[in-house]
């Protein structure tokens, strides 16, 4: 660099002392020769003198001769340095723009301009030209800590720096090293295990000569399928294979929406031998190390999660990242056995027998399914001569619930069990037990903060899985193809001491109105087992006229039901969507029934219910006729469900709110079914 002092050009190495302390010693010492020569007088000293003179007035020439050059070279090189500066920012693959006060564009290089169609850039706001760049420059201009960012844009990668107090943003391309990072993830190992879902059970009512022909069928269905996506598949047993692919052939598979679990179900359902597939997948993300054995283990455990949410369907989900379901479109079948239920029952009456500390509870705003659960699992603590407390918060109960605590507090033993959350919460030790039934999620609990103080948890459910769960899980019982917790649990009482006392008259009747309520009078996910229970519970005593009483309804909730109905939308052919008022609080159970009666009615094949709830939050209760999978509708917005009945509740949203993202979710669902 130059610098100009008064006007004349001083190079900065004249102002260091090594350079001209030298030459004022020299200059010095030759005045001092030239004085002496002069004083001796003689003819030598006078040429002496003469001859220094000469000296002195050449290096006098040749230094400012220095400072010429020097001066020539500076100009010329800031001449250069400027030129080269003009034929980078104009000609290098290095982008700049320059902004104004706002986000309008005051200069742009010719680097940056051949990536927009619009010629006249200058003078024209970002925000109209380019959405990406604008949130990009947005997010610079809100952060001031962030100097530099990655894009993705125009098919090109991008390192920008941002220079606020410029208000210039540089884009420094590096499509070269990009690329090869998008080929490294793109090829990152994901491992998959594939379940035949009901093979055992059809495979024995076949001969051999067919089973061979369906297994031929499933091979090359799958091996097809996986061909088409450069995959490796390898079966390990009649109704197990491994699937090996990359990242990149995922994408791939989850765009088409796993094609192939829908082709398997359609196929051997039209002839007439009906198989489901569901698939765990798992890899790493690019910001988490993860083992093979550990994406091995995590993919197993996304087919466990398939299965118990009824199969048919796939489960991806890495280590940090939220589970993906893809399929899940049919009612799951019944596998549970009598052997399974068996073994379930008595573990819990070994539990019961070797432990003293139990406690039960279910859902937050508990139905009868969820009642009737608790007391099922009291009176089996009973007969293993246990007390086991039912968590109860009565602040949060519907109609129905209040007239059957009348009924239950009249039995003195099951008044005294009834305990609220915060007498559970002196009572517990390390030592003690929680049952969960009729849900898993510990968030719709009655009491969630109370889960973490356990650390023996039993979970009996009959709810699609999800990936909210407890810790400290001792025992899992999720069966999403039974119709109620009560069924569950009523296939328990055979495996007890029979000497012991029995379940009463009042219990009974609450878990066959569980049984009842849930499977809506026996027309929903009912199956043989559903009235076996429900013929055992009647043996014993279930009332049926007392059950028409607890399950009465309110004229007043009849009239906000109906109100509800009126109030119906359709946004596409054959989904109906009724909302209440911003204001106006209903009961889950109001709107429920408003739910199912909405799916009675003509051309609605799904039904959605959005309400105020008495706690402030949006309920919404959903249901289907099959045909729409309401639980992953329910399951994106905080909830959960069954295929065909699912419901969520919304905390700081309104009512329109609720309806807008309820909306979102359905169009986008039927874009990607379209």
């Amino acid at each position: 660099m130059n610098s100009k002092n008064n006007g004349t050009f001083s190079p900065g190495f004249f102002k260091d002392p090594n350079i001209y302390l030298p030459i004022a010693i020299a200059a010095v010492l030759l005045l001092i020769s030239a004085l002496v020569s002069v004083t001796a007088g003689t003819v030598k000293n006078i040429i002496v003198f003469a001859l220094i003179l000469i000296a002195a007035g050449l290096i006098t020439y040749a230094l400012f001769a220095m400072k010429n050059l020097t001066k020539n070279y500076m100009l010329n090189l800031a001449s250069e340095v400027e030129s080269v500066q003009n034929e980078i920012l104009l000609k290098m693959p290095i982008g700049v723009i320059i902004f104004d006060e706002g986000s309008t564009i005051k200069w742009l290089n010719p680097f940056m301009q051949k990536f927009f169609f619009k010629k006249d850039l200058i003078g024209n706001d970002l925000k109209e030209l380019d959405d990406d760049l604008y949130q990009l420059y947005q997010e610079f201009q809100e952060n001031d800590e962030v100097k530099e960012k990655s894009l993705y844009w125009e098919d090109s990668y991008f390192h920008v720096f941002s220079l606020p107090e410029e208000r210039t943003l540089y884009f420094i391309d590096v499509t070269y090293y990009g690329e090869i990072a998008a080929d490294a993830s793109n090829n990152r190992l994901v491992i998959g295990n594939i379940m035949i879902d009901n093979y055992d059970e059809n495979s024995t009512m076949i001969s051999d000569r067919r089973k061979s022909t369906v297994d031929n069928f499933m091979m090359k269905q799958l091996s097809t399928w996986a061909g088409n996506h450069d995959s490796y598949i390898k079966r390990f047993d009649d109704d197990k294979f491994l699937l090996i692919t990359t990242y990149g052939e995922l994408v791939k598979m989850e765009e088409d929406g796993f094609d192939v679990v829908d082709t398997i179900r359609e196929t051997t359902s039209k002839a007439n031998f009906p198989l489901t597939i569901s698939i765990g997948l798992s890899y790493h993300e690019e910001n988490e190390e993860a083992s093979l054995l550990s994406i091995s283990d995590l993919s197993q455990s996304n087919l466990d999660l398939a299965l118990s949410r009824g199969g048919d369907q796939v489960v991806v989900k890495t280590q940090s990242s939220k589970a993906r379901y893809y399929g899940g479109k049919t009612n799951p079948m019944e596998k549970r056995t009598h052997v399974r239920s068996r073994q379930i029952a008595n573990t819990i009456a070994n539990i019961f027998e070797t432990n003293d500390s139990f406690f039960v509870m279910g859902h937050d705003y508990p139905d009868m399914d969820a009642i009737g659960a608790c007391l099922g699992i009291r009176r089996i603590a009973e007969m293993n001569g246990k007390q086991c407390y039912i968590i109860l918060n009565e602040s949060r109960i519907n109609g129905d619930i209040k007239r059957l605590l009348v009924e239950l507090r009249k039995d003195e033993k099951i008044n005294e069990a009834i305990i609220t959350p915060k007498e559970a919460e002196d009572m517990i030790d390390s030592e003690s037990f929680l049952y969960i039934v009729d849900v898993h999620k510990p968030s719709i609990t009655v009491e969630p903060d109370l889960i973490e103080k356990f650390n023996n948890i039993i979970i009996i459910d009959h709810h699609r899985k999800g990936e909210e769960v407890p810790e400290n899980v001792l025992l899992e019982y999720i069966e999403p193809y039974a119709s109620s917790a009560c069924e569950l649990i009523a296939e328990f009482f055979e495996y007890q001491d029979q000497n012991a006392k029995q379940i009463n008259r009042i219990e009974a009747t609450t878990m066959l109105a569980g049984i009842i309520v849930d499977s809506r009078n026996f027309s929903l996910r009912t199956g043989s087992r559903t009235f076996d229970a429900a013929s055992y519970l009647k043996s014993v005593g279930a009332d049926s006229l007392l059950i028409q009483h607890l399950l009465k309804e309110d004229l007043s909730d009849y009239i906000k039901r109906n109100h509800l109905i009126s109030r119906v939308e359709f946004i596409e052919p054959n989904l109906g969507i009724a909302a209440g008022e911003e204001e106006t609080v209903y009961d889950n159970v109001t709107a429920a029934q408003a739910a199912d009666t909405l799916l009675s009615m003509r051309d609605i094949d799904a039904s959605f219910v959005v309400f105020l709830r008495s706690d402030k939050r949006i309920g919404i209760s959903a249901r289907s006729l099959g045909n729409v999978n309401v639980q992953t509708v329910m399951e994106e917005l905080g909830g959960g469900g069954h295929l065909s009945n699912a419901a969520t509740q919304i905390e700081d949203a309104t009512v329109s709110e609720a309806i807008d993202m309820l909306k979102d979710v359905l169009l986008g669902d039927n874009k990607e079914d379209s």
